[in-house]
């Protein structure tokens, strides 16, 4: 063999062993690769969406963040989408603890593609179905990866973004949105509001849904999640509602250390409004029975925000035992 080729084979040897050792001493819950997306989507009204009215919606692009986790061939993954404040450093918790089991993430971005940072103060800056549409759009770009399981795809998402997890599993939505040709394996809302009810609503995907939600939660207030579940349990549903006494919304903000509960400054809640889905597609206000608008007078601001360590790590050891028993981990 030529020396030259025995140099360069040697250094080609030499280096797949480093980066086999680097990668063998990596923390687990780092991932071993990271690839951002773009996201075709649209920015519709609720009515929009409701209506199924696609050619009405305005073209934009969204971006989702995949962190490949440790391991080989096929992982399971959770999609992970924000709320009314975007993606923050709570979410970099959760990725952590998924990414430390072998599960990798898909970190959606729903807000910087659209312009917005916060609608917290102004929900009507974005129709609050709007990002069922960005979950969708992302689970055809994860249902395609060499590296993902499809079968194994988890939604989770907090408040707005909880939302959007939880009507994600409505089979209307999926008939007329979801054009990946699978389903979520599973749906994990976290603090959602669930005051509007929806034509259909009980009809939802055959998998589980589980529901973390705090009780002095001011912002989306657990009763009316709690009477939804009911609803789904008549209908037999795979429903549990996980409810923390002491736990304001964002709890999870514990994850973090975050110990305190403050208010969000002049955030608007719709913890006072009965919204239902009319003729249409159109948002009424059940109290007024016209359209609803943020400017109705149950409409309420400055709700209450803030973490619990001890709770957060019960949801965060909740959470991981269900994938781990879902997913087959060992």
């Amino acid at each position: 063999m030529p020396t030259a080729f025995r140099v360069t084979a040697t250094l080609i040897a030499l280096g797949v062993s480093i980066a086999l050792a680097n990668a063998q001493s990596l923390p687990k819950e780092v991932a071993t690769r990271a690839e951002i997306y773009p996201i075709p989507s649209l920015t519709l009204s609720d009515q929009q969406f409701l209506s199924g009215d696609a050619a009405a919606g305005r073209p934009v692009t969204v971006a989702g963040e995949f962190r490949v986790a440790q391991g080989t061939g096929k992982l399971p993954v959770v999609v992970l989408m924000h709320g009314s404040s975007g993606v923050g450093a709570t979410t970099e918790a959760w990725v952590h603890a998924f990414n430390a089991m072998g599960i990798s993430t898909f970190v959606i971005d729903g807000f910087t593609g659209r312009g917005l940072t916060v609608v917290g103060p102004n929900q009507a800056l974005l129709g609050r179905l709007n990002l069922i549409i960005d979950v969708y759009r992302s689970l055809e770009i994860l249902a395609k990866h060499p590296r993902v399981d499809p079968d194994r795809i988890v939604l989770m998402g907090f408040s707005r973004g909880g939302q959007a997890t939880l009507y994600a599993s409505l089979d209307r939505f999926n008939k007329l949105w979801n054009k990946s040709g699978i389903q979520f394996a599973a749906y994990i809302p976290f603090y959602p509001d669930c005051s509007t009810t929806y034509v259909g609503d009980a009809e939802v995907a055959a998998r589980p849904i589980r529901i973390f939600h705090g009780t002095p939660d001011d912002y989306n207030p657990v009763k009316s999640c709690k009477a939804f579940v009911e609803r789904l349990k008549t209908a037999g549903r795979d429903v549990v509602l996980t409810e923390y006494p002491d736990s304001a919304h964002g709890f999870d903000g514990g994850l973090l250390g975050v110990s305190t509960v403050a208010v969000s400054a002049n955030a608007q809640t719709v913890r006072n409004c009965r919204i239902k889905e009319g003729d249409g597609g159109v948002l009424m206000n059940g109290d007024t029975n016209a359209p609803f608008t943020y400017k109705d007078a149950c409409v309420e601001l400055n709700p209450h925000v803030g973490g619990n360590p001890t709770t957060a790590a019960e949801s965060r050891k909740a959470v991981v035992e269900f994938l781990q028993a879902l997913f087959k981990l060992g």
